[in-house]
Protein backbone atom coordinates (compact mmCIF):
# COMPACT_ATOMS: atom_id res chain seq x y z
CA UNK A 1 0.00 0.00 0.00
CA UNK A 2 1.37 3.40 -1.03
CA UNK A 3 1.99 5.78 1.87
CA UNK A 4 -0.18 8.88 2.00
CA UNK A 5 1.67 11.98 0.93
CA UNK A 6 1.30 15.37 2.63
CA UNK A 7 2.84 17.71 5.15
CA UNK A 8 2.61 15.14 7.96
CA UNK A 9 4.46 12.57 5.88
CA UNK A 10 7.03 15.20 4.87
CA UNK A 11 7.69 16.15 8.50
CA UNK A 12 8.03 12.50 9.52
CA UNK A 13 10.60 11.90 6.76
CA UNK A 14 12.66 15.10 7.03
CA UNK A 15 15.86 15.45 9.03
CA UNK A 16 16.98 17.87 11.75
CA UNK A 17 17.83 20.64 9.27
CA UNK A 18 14.40 20.48 7.67
CA UNK A 19 12.67 20.51 11.05
CA UNK A 20 14.78 23.47 12.15
CA UNK A 21 13.79 25.41 9.04
CA UNK A 22 10.12 24.59 9.57
CA UNK A 23 10.24 25.59 13.26
CA UNK A 24 11.98 28.84 12.32
CA UNK A 25 9.21 29.67 9.86
CA UNK A 26 6.54 28.78 12.43
CA UNK A 27 8.26 31.01 15.00
CA UNK A 28 8.39 33.89 12.51
CA UNK A 29 4.71 33.41 11.76
CA UNK A 30 3.73 33.44 15.46
CA UNK A 31 5.83 36.55 16.13
CA UNK A 32 4.42 38.32 13.06
CA UNK A 33 0.80 37.60 13.89
CA UNK A 34 1.32 38.58 17.53
CA UNK A 35 2.69 41.94 16.42
CA UNK A 36 -0.02 42.38 13.80
CA UNK A 37 -2.84 41.79 16.28
CA UNK A 38 -1.38 43.73 19.21
CA UNK A 39 -0.23 46.69 17.11
CA UNK A 40 -3.58 46.89 15.33
CA UNK A 41 -5.50 47.00 18.60
CA UNK A 42 -3.01 49.48 20.12
CA UNK A 43 -3.12 51.77 17.08
CA UNK A 44 -6.92 51.85 16.98
CA UNK A 45 -7.09 52.55 20.71
CA UNK A 46 -4.41 55.26 20.50
CA UNK A 47 -6.20 56.95 17.61
CA UNK A 48 -9.49 57.11 19.51
CA UNK A 49 -7.83 58.51 22.65
CA UNK A 50 -5.93 61.06 20.58
CA UNK A 51 -9.07 62.28 18.81
CA UNK A 52 -10.85 62.66 22.15
CA UNK A 53 -7.92 64.59 23.65
CA UNK A 54 -7.59 66.94 20.66
CA UNK A 55 -11.29 67.72 20.86
CA UNK A 56 -10.95 68.61 24.55
CA UNK A 57 -7.74 70.54 23.93
CA UNK A 58 -9.20 72.89 21.34
CA UNK A 59 -12.38 73.34 23.36
CA UNK A 60 -10.40 74.51 26.43
CA UNK A 61 -10.72 78.19 27.29
CA UNK A 62 -6.99 78.75 27.85
CA UNK A 63 -3.66 77.04 28.30
CA UNK A 64 -4.07 77.26 32.07
CA UNK A 65 -7.27 75.25 31.85
CA UNK A 66 -5.48 72.67 29.74
CA UNK A 67 -2.65 72.52 32.27
CA UNK A 68 -5.18 71.75 35.00
CA UNK A 69 -6.66 68.94 32.93
CA UNK A 70 -3.24 67.44 32.24
CA UNK A 71 -2.28 67.80 35.88
CA UNK A 72 -5.30 65.81 37.08
CA UNK A 73 -5.36 63.20 34.30
CA UNK A 74 -2.69 60.87 33.03
CA UNK A 75 -1.39 61.49 29.51
CA UNK A 76 -2.70 58.36 27.77
CA UNK A 77 -1.72 59.23 24.20
CA UNK A 78 1.11 60.84 22.25
CA UNK A 79 -0.74 64.13 21.73
CA UNK A 80 -1.42 64.53 25.44
CA UNK A 81 2.22 63.75 26.25
CA UNK A 82 3.36 66.29 23.68
CA UNK A 83 1.07 68.95 25.09
CA UNK A 84 2.18 68.18 28.64
CA UNK A 85 5.85 68.47 27.68
CA UNK A 86 5.30 71.74 25.82
CA UNK A 87 3.24 73.36 28.58
CA UNK A 88 5.74 72.24 31.21
CA UNK A 89 8.58 73.70 29.16
CA UNK A 90 6.72 76.99 28.78
CA UNK A 91 5.98 77.15 32.48
CA UNK A 92 9.60 76.40 33.44
CA UNK A 93 10.85 78.99 30.95
CA UNK A 94 8.62 81.69 32.34
CA UNK A 95 9.54 80.82 35.90
CA UNK A 96 13.33 80.46 35.61
CA UNK A 97 14.15 82.68 32.64
CA UNK A 98 17.76 82.13 31.59
CA UNK A 99 18.91 80.96 35.01
CA UNK A 100 18.93 77.31 33.90
CA UNK A 101 21.42 75.98 31.36
CA UNK A 102 18.63 74.36 29.31
CA UNK A 103 17.07 77.81 28.88
CA UNK A 104 20.24 79.58 27.85
CA UNK A 105 19.08 79.74 24.23
CA UNK A 106 15.80 81.37 25.16
CA UNK A 107 12.25 80.10 25.68
CA UNK A 108 11.53 79.43 22.02
CA UNK A 109 14.67 77.33 21.60
CA UNK A 110 13.91 75.42 24.80
CA UNK A 111 10.36 74.63 23.68
CA UNK A 112 11.61 73.60 20.24
CA UNK A 113 14.09 71.12 21.74
CA UNK A 114 11.44 69.74 24.06
CA UNK A 115 8.97 69.18 21.24
CA UNK A 116 11.63 67.66 19.00
CA UNK A 117 12.70 65.22 21.70
CA UNK A 118 9.09 64.19 22.30
CA UNK A 119 8.55 63.63 18.58
CA UNK A 120 11.72 61.54 18.35
CA UNK A 121 10.63 59.39 21.27
CA UNK A 122 7.20 58.81 19.74
CA UNK A 123 8.81 57.98 16.41
CA UNK A 124 10.95 55.33 18.11
CA UNK A 125 7.91 53.89 19.91
CA UNK A 126 5.83 53.74 16.74
CA UNK A 127 8.55 51.80 14.93
CA UNK A 128 8.84 49.18 17.67
CA UNK A 129 8.33 45.71 16.23
CA UNK A 130 8.51 46.73 12.59
CA UNK A 131 11.99 45.22 12.29
CA UNK A 132 10.56 41.78 13.04
CA UNK A 133 7.87 42.19 10.38
CA UNK A 134 10.42 43.43 7.85
CA UNK A 135 12.73 40.50 8.62
CA UNK A 136 9.93 37.97 8.30
CA UNK A 137 8.69 39.52 5.07
CA UNK A 138 12.09 39.55 3.43
CA UNK A 139 13.73 36.40 4.82
CA UNK A 140 10.85 33.90 5.08
CA UNK A 141 10.60 33.15 1.31
CA UNK A 142 14.33 32.41 1.12
CA UNK A 143 14.23 30.28 4.26
CA UNK A 144 11.32 28.34 2.79
CA UNK A 145 13.18 27.97 -0.50
CA UNK A 146 16.20 26.61 1.36
CA UNK A 147 13.95 24.07 3.06
CA UNK A 148 12.56 23.05 -0.33
CA UNK A 149 16.02 22.60 -1.87
CA UNK A 150 17.14 20.59 1.15
CA UNK A 151 14.03 18.42 0.99
CA UNK A 152 14.38 17.79 -2.75
CA UNK A 153 18.02 16.86 -2.28
CA UNK A 154 17.20 14.22 0.33
CA UNK A 155 14.25 12.96 -1.67
CA UNK A 156 16.38 12.47 -4.78
CA UNK A 157 19.13 10.78 -2.76
CA UNK A 158 16.57 8.39 -1.27
CA UNK A 159 15.04 7.68 -4.67
CA UNK A 160 18.47 7.07 -6.17
CA UNK A 161 19.39 4.60 -3.45
CA UNK A 162 16.08 2.76 -3.82
CA UNK A 163 16.56 2.44 -7.57
CA UNK A 164 12.96 3.48 -8.28
CA UNK A 165 13.31 6.56 -10.50
CA UNK A 166 9.89 6.48 -12.13
CA UNK A 167 7.75 9.64 -12.28
CA UNK A 168 5.28 8.46 -9.66
CA UNK A 169 8.15 7.81 -7.22
CA UNK A 170 9.77 11.20 -7.85
CA UNK A 171 6.75 13.51 -8.01
CA UNK A 172 5.48 12.74 -4.51
CA UNK A 173 8.63 13.51 -2.49
CA UNK A 174 9.51 16.53 -4.63
CA UNK A 175 5.97 17.87 -4.29
CA UNK A 176 6.16 17.46 -0.53
CA UNK A 177 9.40 19.41 -0.43
CA UNK A 178 7.65 22.34 -2.13
CA UNK A 179 5.53 22.67 1.01
CA UNK A 180 8.41 24.57 2.60
CA UNK A 181 8.28 27.25 -0.09
CA UNK A 182 4.52 27.57 0.44
CA UNK A 183 5.05 27.93 4.20
CA UNK A 184 7.68 30.61 3.61
CA UNK A 185 5.30 32.58 1.40
CA UNK A 186 2.48 32.15 3.92
CA UNK A 187 4.72 33.72 6.56
CA UNK A 188 6.08 36.51 4.34
CA UNK A 189 2.89 37.83 2.70
CA UNK A 190 1.02 38.86 5.90
CA UNK A 191 4.24 40.30 7.33
CA UNK A 192 4.87 42.46 4.25
CA UNK A 193 1.27 43.69 4.11
CA UNK A 194 1.31 44.50 7.83
CA UNK A 195 4.67 46.27 7.57
CA UNK A 196 3.43 48.49 4.74
CA UNK A 197 0.20 49.24 6.58
CA UNK A 198 1.92 50.13 9.86
CA UNK A 199 4.55 52.22 8.08
CA UNK A 200 1.83 54.24 6.35
CA UNK A 201 -0.02 54.67 9.65
CA UNK A 202 3.18 55.85 11.34
CA UNK A 203 3.83 58.44 8.63
CA UNK A 204 0.32 59.86 9.01
CA UNK A 205 0.51 59.70 12.82
CA UNK A 206 3.85 61.50 13.00
CA UNK A 207 2.69 64.11 10.46
CA UNK A 208 -0.32 64.87 12.67
CA UNK A 209 1.95 65.09 15.71
CA UNK A 210 4.32 67.40 13.87
CA UNK A 211 1.46 69.72 12.96
CA UNK A 212 0.21 69.70 16.54
CA UNK A 213 3.75 70.46 17.74
CA UNK A 214 3.81 73.59 15.56
CA UNK A 215 0.49 74.68 17.08
CA UNK A 216 1.82 74.08 20.58
CA UNK A 217 4.97 76.04 19.82
CA UNK A 218 2.94 79.07 18.76
CA UNK A 219 0.60 78.83 21.74
CA UNK A 220 3.40 78.43 24.28
CA UNK A 221 5.83 80.99 22.90
CA UNK A 222 3.35 83.62 21.67
CA UNK A 223 0.41 82.89 23.97
CA UNK A 224 -3.17 82.10 23.16
CA UNK A 225 -5.58 84.83 22.27
CA UNK A 226 -7.55 84.62 25.46
CA UNK A 227 -4.47 85.14 27.64
CA UNK A 228 -3.40 88.03 25.45
CA UNK A 229 -6.78 89.68 25.72
CA UNK A 230 -6.78 89.30 29.49
CA UNK A 231 -3.32 90.83 29.73
CA UNK A 232 -4.56 93.90 27.85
Amino acid sequence: MEPKLGIAHFISQTDAVGLTVLLLLVGMSIASWYLILTRTVANISAGKRADLFLKRFWEADSLKDMEEILRTENADNAFAELADQALTAGRDGSRHGVQKLALAGGLSEFVTRTLRNSLDQESARSESGLTILATAGSAAPYIGLFGTVWGIYHALVFIGLSGQGTLDKVAGPVGEALIMTAVGLAVAIPAVLAYNSFSRRNRIWLARLDGFAHDLYMLVTVGDKNDGAQAN
